[in-house]
């Protein structure tokens, strides 16, 4: 119950000792030693949101102790992440004695080699993978070097919070918001230290009197509560944006300016930095997946010139999302033919651990477990990538390459109510080994549509006794071509409450969906309809050759016959078959699990009124009558007189002429004076009407549930796929 009460309740007076850290008091002792004899102070950080929130803690607390303190964050693009030789030159040119490094710092050895050969102490507080040699640093303070300290996986931001409180003497509630920032922002595990930190750091966040702060929820349109999502989704991406595409102090200015318009003005510069990143990572991720369409490898390795190096991690991690493999996204300096660049990975596959197996083979690299950042000549990048999915076919299966879902609960839509809903979010903030539940829910939705400017994200509306439940996809709008009509759909999903005009709304924020049932898409008629066959290779389009219109066959990369059809996903169905039989035969021997009925006809059989038998009757006795019937004479009188078509007109001759009732010679009908008797079904232009008739009213004219008992029947298959349903759609 007490470990229960402590994450329910997390306490301030929970946190450890900042000087179970190793080297605290000697890190301390110096920094006190540096302001008592007015030495000059650089902060050395890092830009991304856990790197400028570190800044911010470390240099208002040195303003606070009166020091003599400045900051300085490398430039993504001329330096690269890290400490560099060139900056500690000019730090020293600058009398600055002592650097202090924040998020940072951890793989500089050569670095700290060189201030120390120029007379700078180095202090590193970072919270990085430690790699094979640490500096020779003054002092080095990191939860993962210090064999006492409980607690292992604090951010950047956590480790110069207790720095901070270390120096300052007390417990700095108001750098609580800073804290928060950095800690959510690096996707480290919420549990134990990160989870009070973050706990107590949302709340100093929603009434922080910060004019940074206050001026960057504006421009993310924050009101009222801060949560977690939040700093994740809104004011850690724009503070990142500005490291990625420009000079990150301005955010560090952002932090530290004490005037509301100042602020206002720099945070709103930061919401167009965002936008304009927003936009080249579109383009990139479009390049790119161009690039590795046909790619087969384990690894996605994508490099070119001329991309913004500030965003690759971003497009990295939308490739692995999206194709489910370790990916690295690398931009090409042909100038030094030199790459640069981001990776991440997916969970069974430790990025660090097996780019440090290789690190010969690049010219600097480091990062976490999932993620990675990497330099390395362009002759290198093949073997890369070679050594990379040599190690993932010898540890991997299969299996590991599936995205995995954990599934809370399955619920019914009648069971959610606010209370549970309440209950859950007493468990926030939710992040990294303390995710946000996810529920499933299963049922057939009353609307699917795309919304947003691009129609890039679905909405669908489930309604069961009476109960309400919207879902929302962001990223998900092209899924609604692959939801059919009355689809039973399976959602997993996070739940939450939508309150507008004080209308409350049970909500669901699709994670992913599935659907465990062969599905039936339904086109018929769409005169202007042109469906794109997908480019995945595992369809099929069935189309009578005569009648294929120019668009589709352009879009045929193979073509086979009926006997030679093989299994696929998909079956896109153009034209109607001749013979019921034939397209049985078909859906048998493909096997599908969408079907696809696309076509249209002008004017078929069954509109046509089929003769009656009297105007069978009266037909006849109009020629014997005539004995001779000119057709190009007797058309236009028998159109108008008895208002039959000219198709009509024509089948009544053709059915005649089939049963030898009369002879047709250059267009005139002549009757046979002894013909043999027979039915009018022996015919074979009568037959094929019927056929024809018949064939429509099943396939054309049904309504969508006949439309869909009828190629259940073909289906023996069914019962065998449905015990393997693909994950997701």
């Amino acid at each position: 119950m007490e470990q229960a009460d402590k994450f329910l309740s997390p306490r301030l007076e929970d946190l450890h000792n900042p000087n179970l850290l190793q080297s605290m008091e000697k890190a301390v002792d110096r920094v006190h030693q540096a302001i008592q004899d007015d030495e000059k102070i650089l902060i050395y950080g890092d830009y991304d949101a856990d790197g400028v929130s570190s800044t911010a803690v470390m240099l208002k607390t040195l303003k606070e102790l009166n020091a003599k303190a400045d900051y300085y964050i490398p430039n993504r693009f001329t330096e690269g992440y890290g400490p560099n030789e060139e900056a500690f030159m000019e730090a020293y040119k600058n009398g600055y004695s002592l650097i202090i490094t924040v998020d940072t710092g951890i793989a500089a050895v050569h670095e700290v080699d060189v201030a120390n050969k120029l007379g700078i102490d180095v202090i590193i507080t970072d919270h990085h993978e430690i790699q094979s040699e640490l500096p020779d640093a003054y002092a080095i303070l990191h939860p993962k070097c210090s064999p006492d300290y409980p607690f292992k996986d604090l951010a950047g931001v956590g480790v110069a919070f207790k720095f901070a409180e270390a120096l300052l003497g007390y417990f700095p509630e108001h750098l609580l918001p800073f804290a928060a920032i950095g800690t959510i922002a690096d996707l480290v595990p919420l549990i134990g230290e990160n989870r009070i930190l973050a706990y107590h750091g949302l709340e100093a966040l929603s009434n922080t009197k910060n004019p940074g702060i206050q001026a960057l929820k504006e421009v993310s349109q924050i009101d009222g509560k801060v949560n977690e999502q939040d700093v994740g989704f809104s004011l850690g991406p724009r503070i990142n944006a500005v490291g990625r595409l420009q000079d990150a102090s301005l955010a560090v200015e952002l932090f530290m300016t004490e005037q509301l318009e100042e602020a206002k003005d720099i945070a709103k510069e930061l919401e167009e930095i965002n936008e304009l990143r927003k936009q080249i990572v579109q383009e990139i991720v479009i390049e790119a997946e161009e690039m590795i369409k046909e790619e087969k490898s384990d690894v996605l390795v994508v490099a070119k010139e001329g991309w913004n190096e500030g965003v690759l991690g971003i497009v990295a991690s939308k490739l692995v999302k999206k194709f489910d493999r370790p990916a690295i996204v690398l931009t090409i300096k042909k100038d030094k033919q030199e790459a640069k660049g981001s990776a991440r990975s997916i969970p069974a596959f430790d990025l660090f651990e097996h780019g440090m197996r290789i690190r010969e083979l690049f010219t600097h690299f480091g990062g976490h477990h999932q993620a990675a950042g990497m330099t390395l000549p362009v002759e290198n990048i093949s073997l890369v990538k070679e050594k990379l999915n040599q190690f993932i076919q010898e540890e991997l299966t299969e299996e590991d390459f599936k995205q995995q879902i954990e599934i809370a609960h399955q619920l019914s839509i009648s069971e959610i109510s606010e209370h549970l809903i309440r209950e859950m979010e007493s468990m926030a903030p939710f992040g990294m080994s303390n995710p946000k539940p996810v529920f499933q829910f299963t049922g057939v939705p009353m609307e699917v549509r795309q919304i947003g400017s691009t129609k890039n994200h679905l909405k669908m509306l489930f309604q069961e006794d009476g109960y309400q439940l919207e879902g929302i996809g962001f990223g998900l709008g092209e899924y609604k071509n692959n939801i059919s009509e009355r689809a039973e759909v399976s959602i997993a999903g996070e739940l939450g409450i939508n309150e507008w005009n004080n209308v409350k709304r049970f909500q669901i924020m699709i994670h992913d969906m599935k659907i465990d049932e062969w599905q039936l898409f339904d086109f018929r008629g769409k005169r202007h309809f042109q469906p794109v066959l997908p480019s995945n290779g595992n369809s099929i389009a069935v189309f009578n050759e005569i009648n294929s219109s120019e668009e589709y066959v352009q879009q045929i990369t193979y073509r086979t016959d009926v006997n030679d059809i093989p299994e696929t996903d998909s079956l896109y169905i153009y034209d109607l078959p001749e013979d019921m039989a034939d397209l049985k035969k078909i859906v048998q021997k493909t096997k599908p699990w969408n079907i696809y009925v696309c076509y249209y006809m002008n004017q078929g059989a069954y509109l046509q009124s089929f003769p009656s038998r009297e105007e069978f009757v009266w037909f006849y006795a109009f020629v014997r009558k005539h004995q001779a019937v000119d057709l190009k004479q007797h058309l236009d009188w028998l159109k108008r007189e008895k208002g039959w078509s000219k198709e009509k007109i024509i089948f009544l001759t053709k059915v005649f002429s089939e049963l030898d009732f009369v002879r047709v010679k250059q267009g005139v009908i002549y009757i046979n004076p002894n013909p043999k008797k027979q039915d009018l079904q022996n015919s074979p232009t009568y037959q094929k009407r019927l056929k024809q008739m018949e064939i429509e009213k099943k396939l054309y004219y049904s309504n969508y549930d006949e439309l869909k008992t009828w190629f259940a029947s073909c289906m023996d298959h069914i019962d065998n796929r449905k015990e393997e349903p693909a994950y997701g759609l």
